[in-house]
């Protein structure tokens, strides 16, 4: 009976004070939509995001275009110089490629091509801080239409010193960022108000909700990694962003960290026209049933409505 007694207490200790581990990544540098702002506002927007990412002690791992480093063609240096700031601020950088091409409408070859132009800027940048550039984000979260393409981009990913940067706590924080952008561009401050307050209740609900199929498909919370990106939205909202998933008994880890989880072993046979959460690829390899990816969150109707987007 004493046995029962302290084995009880052990297991609820180890509920009570373990934590769940997630990943923060962050695409789209140096920022979502940059055209659409001038030179003052996205140096604003990303110092105001950066002061909150090293508020929040997260450590966090950021995705580059650079593509959006140009202004008419040419390098603009006033944007090199934002990448700048996410390394001093002792940020990760990664290769999200040159043109934000998606792999399952070019070919491979082309594609290994915008991955390589998509490293001239930041691989000396990121060697220069002392760190290395280890991590690829395929844009769309798309891999490849056949076998044959998926292989050839991530033979030359390994050729090339890259690991893939997969993604569980996938989301729709994109209608968000746009209707909030239009909510700036209107000066309504009613409208934003009101768009950062669903977007904390809708990423709360999709937690949960990638929390329920991690533990359907493994018997246990896996180490998430989250994607979001460089925008608006979430340099006003990326403190309460982090509130919020701190109450759910997170701690924060590095992308190296999270993927330590043997869970990024599992196979992954995917092929299609999605971008989706690795768990939801993984569960299509293992055979599940189309009621295991049932009643996922999706974003508010009016959210999209006022975004003008008519899908997710």
């Amino acid at each position: 009976m004493k046995r029962c007694i302290t084995s009880f207490v052990l297991f609820l200790l180890t509920t009570v004070f373990s934590q769940n581990k997630i990943a923060v990544t962050i695409d789209d540098l140096p920022l979502q939509r940059i055209g659409s702002y001038s030179k003052e506002q996205y140096e604003s927007l990303t110092k105001k995001l950066l002061t909150n990412l090293s508020l929040q002690k997260v450590p966090v791992i950021g995705f580059v275009n650079e593509g959006k480093l140009f202004t008419n063609n040419k390098l603009d240096e006033n944007k090199v110089a934002l990448l700048k700031q996410w390394l001093d601020a002792g940020f990760e950088l990664g290769n999200h490629s040159f043109s934000h091409k998606s792999a399952n409408q070019i070919s491979a070859e082309e594609f290994n091509g915008d991955i390589l132009k998509g490293e001239q800027v930041i691989r000396n940048l990121v060697e220069s801080s002392g760190k290395r550039l280890e991590y690829f984000r395929h844009p769309f979260l798309h891999t490849g239409l056949s076998i044959e393409t998926r292989n050839t981009i991530e033979s030359f990913l390994t050729e090339h010193g890259y690991t893939i940067a997969p993604i569980t706590f996938d989301n729709s924080e994109w209608i968000y960022s746009a209707a909030y952008d239009k909510a700036i561009k209107e000066k309504n401050e009613q409208m934003m108000n009101k768009i950062g307050e669903d977007y904390l209740s809708y990423m709360k609900h999709k937690l949960e909700y990638w929390e329920s199929q991690s533990v359907a498909l493994f018997n246990r919370n896996i180490s998430q990694t989250l994607l979001i990106h460089a925008n608006a939205l979430n340099a006003e909202y990326f403190d309460e962003l982090c509130e919020m998933i701190r109450e759910k008994n997170y701690a924060f880890v590095t992308l190296d960290e999270a993927l330590k989880d043997e869970a990024y072993e599992s196979p992954d046979t995917f092929i299609k026209n999605n971008g989706i959460s690795w768990i939801h690829r993984w569960a299509i390899t293992q055979g599940k049933k189309k009621d295991f990816f049932g009643n996922e969150p999706e974003a508010s109707k009016w959210i999209a409505d006022y975004a003008g987007i008519d899908y997710e």
